[in-house]
């Protein structure tokens, strides 16, 4: 499967691109940040986020040497048949070999590995697939408290730089998710019109968190003065607000543009509205949720 490449305001939104494009799951894809999105204090986009994906391979390929004369690469290491030399020298690789640290190069992508685990943003050096292999070991020992610990230094930081009264709590929402919950007074300019600052604030952060540990940081939420938690329940009130017009006048609604993380509080709350179901059209800035009548 070939690579796509999506650019978009926030690293969220171009990976959920992404996923619509290629139809599947995050779980069944493979998900690289080409570049982070630069931004001002107050959330202004200066440079997109690029990510790159496919469908994750269910299966390598089988590994010829050039003109098909050769055999299949066995033990990782073995010596190609007529490969000499003494003191490590060893002749070039033919195209199709796989290379060194077990992964099968697919043959459109010569120039670029992937490096560390997913989302991971460095390219690779030439010769540097041990460092990678080191690197997605030590990612794959990271915890989420470490990542989180990590995210709180910055936070508290941030905040002590910009002089607010302010405390960072890190909240546990389960197994696999954390919520770094930065409450005090006057922290209106941290949350900006409608969160956007917010949402640049939590990329930041994640972003903060990848440059120390090689890991994977989708599941580190950040929250000011409680906005996230306010916004979804005023926003779910609204929701099925909008369910029971639609299923009086039978009649479809499309609501306003939103953010992916508004859109899916919108689809939950439908889900919990019998007769009424709910769709998503538009692109990029434009993207929003139809409610309309079930079947």
């Amino acid at each position: 499967m070939e690579w796509v490449e999506i650019t978009a305001s926030t690293v969220e939104v171009a990976k959920e691109r992404a996923l619509e494009q290629l139809g599947v799951a995050e779980a069944d894809a493979e998900i690289q940040v080409v570049q982070e999105p630069k931004t001002g204090l107050f959330g202004r986009v200066r440079q997109e986020a690029r990510v790159r994906a496919r469908v994750q391979p269910t299966a390598p390929r089988p590994k010829r040497s050039r003109g098909g004369k050769g055999r299949s690469d066995g033990a990782r290491g073995q010596k190609p048949r007529g490969e000499g030399g003494q003191g490590g020298q060893r002749s070039p690789k033919p195209k199709g070999d796989k290379p060194q640290g077990g992964r099968q190069d697919d043959g459109r992508d010569t120039d670029r590995k992937a490096a560390g685990a997913a989302g991971a943003t460095s390219v690779a050096p030439a010769g540097g697939a041990s460092k990678n292999k080191e690197e997605d070991e030590m990612a794959d020992g990271v915890t989420l408290e470490e990542q989180a610990a990590v995210a709180k230094e910055f936070l508290e930081g941030l905040v002590g730089v910009m002089e607010l009264d302010a405390t960072v709590e890190v909240r546990t929402l389960d197994d696999e998710t954390v919520e770094l919950a930065v409450d005090g007074e006057g922290l209106g300019m941290l949350v900006g019109p409608r969160g956007t600052t917010l949402a640049a604030l939590q990329d930041i952060t994640r972003t903060v968190v990848q440059g120390r540990y090689t890991a994977k940081t989708d599941r580190i939420l950040v929250d000011v003065a409680r906005y996230r938690e306010r916004r979804s329940a005023a926003l779910t009130r609204f929701t099925k607000e909008q369910a029971e017009l639609v299923l009086s006048s039978g009649e479809e609604r499309a609501l306003e543009p939103m953010s992916p993380a508004d859109r899916k509080v919108v689809h939950d709350a439908i889900n919990e509205v019998e007769g009424v179901t709910t769709r998503s059209e538009g692109e990029d800035a434009r993207r929003h949720v139809v409610i309309a009548l079930e079947g």
